[in-house]
């Protein structure tokens, strides 16, 4: 999901460049993180929804260095989208950047150095649940959860918490409640020159008790 707030002015949204940008993270998540993706039975070349997680990483270990050269890789691509291909497509660099500091600062508050700031034991990492998308025809045939569950399995199992952040408190807020994410974090997301912002919805999943 796109969070229009972050353009000019939102009649200058630019499909094709959002589908590229999305499919450049998406590559990333395929090769560095947890990718799931659910088909049509009857057509699977037909992709009904997608699901990309960030694995957990124990707050000791340090970034490998694959994955630091992975994140340059996406970065390159990011500046050829908006310096060659398709330009910034009515993009607010202002808000864009203030949107990922108020990210950084959500997190840092949640999770803290040793991943325990609130008291969500993330000392062993947490998986974060980067993208959940499902067509707009294939939506309430619980696609979407299967792609959630195929995780939050995993982690009850594992024992370790789950994060998400929404942009949206309707109807996103209450739909991950279900999963058992808890609204921990409301954070505003505008600079002092705006009179409108948007909020950060940021959520955490403990891990279920072992039956």
């Amino acid at each position: 999901m796109t969070n229009i707030r972050i353009y000019n002015e939102p009649s200058k949204f630019d499909a094709a460049r959002n589908r590229y940008s999305l499919g450049l993270r998406c590559q990333w998540g395929i090769d560095n993180a947890l990718f799931y993706v659910c088909r049509d039975s009857a057509e699977p070349k037909n992709v009904l929804g997608t699901a990309m997680w960030i694995p957990p990483t124990p707050v000791s270990e340090p970034q490998s260095w694959s994955l630091y050269l992975s994140y340059w890789k996406l970065w390159i691509g990011q500046v050829y989208m908006n310096a060659i291909r398709y330009g910034r497509g009515g993009l607010n660099v202002g808000r864009y950047w203030i949107w990922k500091s108020r990210q950084a600062e959500a997190q840092a508050e949640i999770w803290g150095a040793d991943g325990n700031a609130m008291g969500y034991k993330g000392e062993r990492g947490f998986y974060f649940c980067n993208i959940v998308t499902v067509l707009p025809e294939a939506q309430g045939k619980g696609i979407g959860r299967a792609l959630m569950e195929e995780v939050l399995k995993d982690a009850d199992e594992k024992g370790l918490p789950c994060y998400l952040e929404s942009s949206k408190r309707q109807p996103n807020v209450p739909i991950y409640e279900k999963f058992g994410f808890k609204l921990v974090r409301e954070m505003r997301c505008s600079d002092e020159k705006e009179e409108e912002g948007i909020n950060l919805y940021c959520m955490v999943r403990e891990p279920k008790a072992k039956s």
